[in-house]
């Protein structure tokens, strides 16, 4: 058997976000991917309510790919990727 050349979900960084106001999550999620290699994997930690509805969303519409959201014990992870290009 071969190997894989990238793990699927494996996230190139982590980012604890939890009890950061929307929208400086959004911000900080932003500003960190625009730091990191195209096609890379970013995992945010971010709360219930507001931040899990509106970052996900406004990562979407920015041009980011959301791979996954799994609700955690109090917090969500949500795992979003680099694209190769942003228009």
């Amino acid at each position: 058997m071969s190997e894989p050349v990238a793990a699927f979900g494996v996230p190139d960084a982590q980012m604890d976000l939890r009890g950061t106001p929307c929208p400086i999550n959004f911000v900080r999620t932003k500003l960190r991917l625009e730091k990191m290699a195209p096609g890379s994997l970013l995992e945010v930690w971010i709360d219930p309510g507001e931040p899990v509805e509106q970052v996900p969303d406004s990562l979407t519409i920015a041009g980011y790919s959301v791979e996954q959201l799994e609700e955690r014990s109090g917090f969500f992870s949500l795992k979003v990727r680099r694209p190769k290009a942003l228009q």
